[in-house]
Order: C-alpha cells, then sequence, then structure tokens
C-alpha cells in the first residue's frame, strides 16, 4: 500500500515544476478536444509518473497527459488516476486556483488522494479513516491537520464550477434547495466540502476521471463522498466510456445525500 506521505511528497515535487514553468514562461497550446496545455502539465505529469513507478511498481498510471498522447495503461484491481494539473485554463490566464491531483484507485474506488494548489500553498490528503489540510510555503508544508465535513445546517452552502456551474440545470438544482452558492475553479470544490465550509458540489457536465479521483477519496475519508445523477455510486476505469464520469453530486454526509436526491427528483 503507498504511503500518503509519499503521495504529498509527490505532489509538491510536482506543484514546484509547475511553479518553475510559471516563473520561466510559457506558450499555451491546444489538445485535439480544444482544451488548452502548457508544457508545465506534461513535466508535471512527467514528474508524477516517474515517481509512482518507484513507489508501486508496475501499479499503472492513468494521467491526463498520457490519454491524450494515445498511451492508456491495461487497468488492473489497483491503478493510479493523476491530473498533474486541474485548471490549466486559469493557470494559463494567470490565475491562481489550479492544482495537482493524485489518487489510488483499489477496486474501483478511489482509496487515497492528494490535492495541492501550488500558487495558494492549500494541501489536502486523504486516506480511510483520515482527512488532512495543510499549508506550504515555498513547497515546504507545515504541519497537517484533521478535518471533517460539517453537520447540516440551513440554508444548503453548495459550491459550484466558475465555468460550468452556472448553467440551467445547476440553476434548477440550486433553486430546488433553496441553497446559498459560492463559485471555485478546479479540484478544490471537493475540497471545500471536506474541510466543511460547503455541503454540496453538483455537476451536470461531462467530467474525466481524473478530474474527480483525489477528491473523491479524500471527500471518503472526511465523511463525505460523491454519487452519480440517478443516485449510483461512482466508479473508476471506465476504459470503454472514454474515462468520462457524466454528470455526479459531491457531498457533505447523508443528509446532504438525501437533500440532493430529492432535488434531482
Amino acid at each position: 500500500m503507498v504511503k500518503l506521505d509519499d503521495l504529498i511528497a509527490l505532489a509538491l515535487a510536482a506543484g514546484h515544476e509547475i511553479m518553475a514553468v510559471r516563473e520561466a514562461g510559457f506558450e499555451t497550446l491546444k489538445k485535439g478536444d480544444g482544451s488548452p496545455v502548457t508544457i508545465a502539465d506534461q513535466r508535471a505529469e512527467a514528474l508524477i509518473e516517474a515517481g509512482l513507478a518507484k513507489l508501486m511498481p508496475g501499479v499503472p498510471m492513468l494521467g491526463e497527459e498520457s490519454v491524450e498522447a494515445g498511451r492508456i495503461p491495461e487497468l488492473g484491481e489497483r491503478f493510479f488516476c493523476v491530473d498533474p494539473l486541474d485548471g490549466t485554463r486559469g493557470f494559463a490566464k494567470g490565475g491562481n486556483n489550479f492544482t495537482v491531483n493524485i489518487a489510488l484507485v483499489e477496486g474501483g474506488a478511489p482509496s487515497v488522494g492528494v490535492i495541492y494548489a501550488p500558487a495558494r500553498g492549500e494541501l489536502y490528503a486523504g486516506e480511510p479513516g483520515r482527512a488532512l489540510r495543510g499549508h506550504a510555503e515555498h513547497g515546504a508544508l507545515g504541519a497537517l491537520a484533521p478535518m471533517r465535513v460539517s453537520p447540516p445546517a440551513a440554508p444548503w452552502r453548495i459550491v459550484a464550477s466558475d465555468h460550468s456551474g452556472r448553467d440551467d440545470k445547476t440553476k434548477r438544482f440550486i433553486a430546488a434547495l433553496a441553497g446559498t452558492t459560492a463559485h471555485a475553479s478546479s479540484s478544490i470544490k471537493f475540497c471545500r466540502l471536506a474541510e466543511g465550509e460547503a455541503d454540496l458540489y453538483p455537476r451536470f457536465g461531462e467530467v474525466c476521471e481524473w478530474d474527480a479521483a483525489a477528491g473523491h477519496a479524500i471527500l471518503n475519508a472526511a465523511g463525505g463522498g460523491i454519487m452519480r445523477l440517478d443516485g449510483a455510486p461512482l466508479r473508476y476505469g471506465a476504459v470503454e466510456d472514454g474515462f468520462l464520469i457524466r454528470g455526479f453530486v459531491a457531498f457533505a454526509g447523508d443528509a446532504a445525500k438525501a437533500a440532493a436526491l430529492g432535488a434531482l427528483g
């Protein structure tokens, strides 16, 4: 079993690489689907892939950039799911709300995860029975503190995507719950639930598995979870579906899950 501390160290190293690219300057390119990519995405993923190969030899890695390049590994019972730079669009514009996401998936469910926002210094991590958060200054991580989802309180606190969370389906979901709304970028939205700052995060558009796996592991560890829009558990490794997740709701505990199911109707 991989140690959480080792994945944290790897996320910090990838974050350092990303910030070095930002300082040196970079060009933003477009992938085949029109989404942006930079040398920071590619260098961070290469660093993570090499590090994971040393930590757990033989365990495959499903990475955003390697999939884009056509390198899709044969996934077994265990695999790593990595987004080396979640929030490339904001990174390319000079924003700070981008993250490094690393998760270990076992039996179709994420079990260990790390999310690091290098420009903000925020780090979140989780494994079964333990969810942690901390702050890093110049890549040096301070003390980690435990975190837990909050008990429900009216009104429901809903966090949505800055880029895609202003659509009609999201608005109807929020209205059905009479909730208050905040918007955020990248995988930090999952962390807001895990640390008790929000109750629900709905996503009605398609996302890739590497966008959610690390946040899912952390949220599970903090007492929450994620379900598909029909209430079914969210599973990973769907190669036949192009590793796409066709909508989900992240929830901070059973009461929030029940409220979401009611709003989804």
